[in-house]
């Protein structure tokens, strides 16, 4: 296998024939008039046209709109992903709807199996091919599901048909209205057709934590292989791992074989293998391989699959946090997604990437967020270095105060459905770092308490390695009676000056009796900020008052070295249920310090700077002799600059560029200052500007000069 490119390792060129079986697992070739298809698989999107209506009376089912012999009448062309709500005459309609599309099939091998993936449908979806009901996806609406049309599914044109539903629903999370953001109905998504052999695999778990010398990682990989077939199945299994920058084959691992029982699922645990001097994933250094595996069965190839990863370590010792053995003090910022006007929760992936970089900018390093995210988020988290908390969209005490005593068996298997759904698809993600269970619950409530370490035991369960908390709003009394003292570190969203009353003192004193409370414990502020929500006097500062805030609690939280992250809220104004400021499409919170449309706030610029591991930089002298100093700031946020740039350019005739250079930082901790020249040809030049820019291309800080 060393000497496979990786498209032949995909492909199975391997292997003779390289074909699907016919009939399961048995060598053969394509029957007369098929297609040979390649021994990957085939994924074929499903983005694009659809129809779509809505169905206020809910009539759709009863009057089959999905059979393939509905006319076009009532029905509109959508591109999907695909939200109502940012349609004006839409914008606040809640009930049901539907999408409709045809799509292709060759003549397939015999056995072959064809199932649809849909990446996210708000938040309840029942689907039809050729009007036969081919399943549903229930009270989920931020997770992944895939559904068999094989039974159904035929060579051609067919039909595909889903209907949606976005009500407010007391049996799901988040529960009926009480959650704070918006109510995106519609397939969001992307969709496509998954095409594979009898036998394929269903998922695919690896994790590399490094050594305490991070010279050597023990690889561990699991994979779900299910058999479709009416008889049992003898598989093997090839892996190996590839460097995702250099695409060269760095880890062999050896074959495993299973027999995989008739119409069923088996978990299989690869061999053990280690991975000699990795390279590590860092915020700052998102160093990334790739794992591939393939699934063979009478010689064939019968699906193959690969999933990036990254080798780190993220834990809790004591009331720190280190990554790779190393300790670190983090800040962020939360985004809200799916505020844009224009695209809602079905946002393309250009917008995505905008609002990341641009967080990234403000020197975003670790995030959270209310929902499970788009692939496409993770995917980007992994690349460019941005930790993140991924939660169950449990949201509100509305969710458990009228139980009563009892907790509800539907809210409860919900939220571990939610739960494990997460996990299974994320948990390859390196950015993943740790899972967010519920959020402002009210923890001193007994039933919200059960909820909350129920879900944190099947996390457990689920990956022991990433540590597991709950974003809590009730620390301002009795902070030792809330579960947050079950969790891995305490979560706090802190409102004193907004939404809650009181003043800074009041943070600090808070602050002191939840660290007498738990002393061993970290203590991470997962929401701090100001929202401009209410017309009272105190609520309507504006941006200055944003600014007051975030300067200030800073301050104080730097006053503790227990305190291991701030989060704060948020990134962007924010469409929502609740919104007090605009209407329909534009109905909103004033919370962000960017606008809707991504516009820039003054507090942008004052949030990139608290942000920033460089505490000061600056540039002085004479153009002959000029010096560029940076102090890095000793507590939040806190952690070592390797590989970080220091670049200028001068600017001479007409105030243009004229010049430019860098130079490589050498690495620096916590606290420690930096001096150097900076040297350029230009005898007279108007001024200079320089910035310090990450490993990752993003910039830290910037200084200018003028004579």
């Amino acid at each position: 296998m060393p000497g496979l490119s990786r498209r032949d390792f995909l492909s199975g060129a391997a292997s003779a024939g390289a074909l699907f079986s016919l009939t399961g697992c048995q060598a053969a070739g394509p029957a007369p008039g098929s297609a040979a298809i390649p021994a990957a698989g085939l994924t074929l999107p499903l983005c694009g046209e659809w129809l779509f209506r809505t169905d206020a009376e809910d009539k759709g089912e009863t009057e089959a709109w999905h059979s393939g012999a509905q006319p076009a009448e009532g029905w509109e062309t959508v591109q999907v992903p695909h939200t109502w709500q940012v349609v004006e005459e839409t914008a606040e309609y809640k009930g049901p709807a539907w999408y409709r599309r045809e799509f292709e099939l060759p003549v397939l091998p015999a056995g072959a199996v064809v199932r649809v993936e849909f990446e996210a449908v708000y938040h309840s979806a029942k689907v039809w091919v050729n009007g036969a009901p081919v399943g549903e996806h229930l009270r989920k609406g931020y997770t992944a599901f895939t559904l068999d049309l094989s039974a159904v599914a035929k060579p051609g044109r067919n039909t595909l048909a889903v209907r949606v539903d976005n009500s407010f629903d007391k049996h799901m999370l988040p529960y009926d209205n009480s959650y704070d953001w918006t109510m995106d109905g519609g397939i969001y998504r992307p969709v496509q057709l998954l095409i594979t052999g009898s036998a394929f695999i269903q998922a695919l778990a690896v994790e590399a934590l490094p050594a305490a010398d991070n010279a050597s990682a023990p690889l561990e990989a699991v994979l779900s292989l299910h058999n479709s077939a009416a008889s049992p199945a003898a598989v093997t299994l090839e892996c190996r791992v590839l460097d995702e920058a250099s695409g060269l084959t760095v880890l062999d691992l050896p074959a495993a074989s299973a027999t995989l029982e008739a119409a069923a699922t088996t978990q299989v645990k690869l061999p053990p293998a280690v991975l000699q001097a990795p390279r590590l994933w860092h915020f700052d250094h998102p160093n990334l391989y790739r794992f591939q595996a393939r699934l063979l069965a009478g010689g064939q190839v019968m699906h193959c699959q690969e999933s990036t990863f990254g080798v780190r370590r993220f834990e809790v010792r004591g009331n720190q946090f280190f990554l790779n053995g190393e300790p670190v003090r983090l800040m962020g910022v939360e985004r809200m997604a799916g505020s844009h006007p224009l695209y809602g929760m079905a946002e393309p992936l250009s917008w995505i990437e905008h609002d990341h970089a641009d967080m990234k900018e403000l020197n975003c390093v670790f995030t959270r967020v209310h929902w499970q995210q788009d692939r496409r988020v993770l995917d980007w988290c992994d690349r460019h270095g941005m930790m993140i908390q991924l939660e169950v969209p449990c949201w509100g005490s509305d969710t458990f105060s009228h139980m009563k005593g009892t907790l509800e068996a539907d809210i409860m298997n919900n939220g571990l459905e939610q739960l494990e759904e997460m996990i299974v698809r994320d948990r390859n993600h390196p950015s993943v770092v740790v899972w967010g269970l519920c959020n402002e619950i009210g923890g001193h409530d007994p039933v919200a308490a059960e909820f909350a370490l129920r879900m944190y035991d099947r996390a457990k369960e689920l990956d022991p390695a990433r540590p597991r908390s709950y974003a809590c709003n009730s620390l301002q009394k009795d902070p030792g009676a809330d579960v947050a003292g079950k969790m891995d570190f305490i979560e706090w969203n802190e409102y004193y000056q907004s939404w809650y009353k009181g003043s800074q003192e009041d943070v600090r004193r808070n602050l002191e009796e939840i660290h007498a409370a738990f002393p061993d414990k970290p203590v991470v502020i997962s929401e701090y900020g100001y929202c401009e929500c209410t017309p009272r006097p105190e609520q309507m500062g504006g941006d200055p008052k944003r600014i007051e805030i975030l300067r200030g609690q800073d301050a104080i939280f730097r006053e503790f070295p227990w305190m291991a992250g701030l989060i704060f809220f948020c990134y962007n104004d924010y469409r929502t249920i609740w919104g007090d400021k605009g209407e329909a499409v534009l109905k909103q919170r004033l919370h962000g310090v960017v606008d809707l449309y991504g516009g820039h706030k003054p507090s942008y610029e004052v949030l990139r700077a608290e942000s920033s591991p460089v505490e000061s930089f600056g540039l002085s002298g004479k153009a002959a002799d000029l010096q560029a100093s940076l102090r890095l700031r000793p507590g939040l946020p806190a952690y070592t600059l390797r590989g970080y740039i220091l670049r200028w350019v001068v600017y001479g005739f007409g105030g243009l560029p004229m010049e430019s250079h860098q130079i490589e930082l050498p690495e620096l901790a916590p606290g420690q200052e930096y001096h150097s020249g900076l040297v350029f040809s230009l005898a007279d030049p108007k001024r200079v500007w320089a910035e310090i820019v990450r490993p990752t291309g993003s910039s830290v800080l910037a200084a200018e000069w003028k004579p």
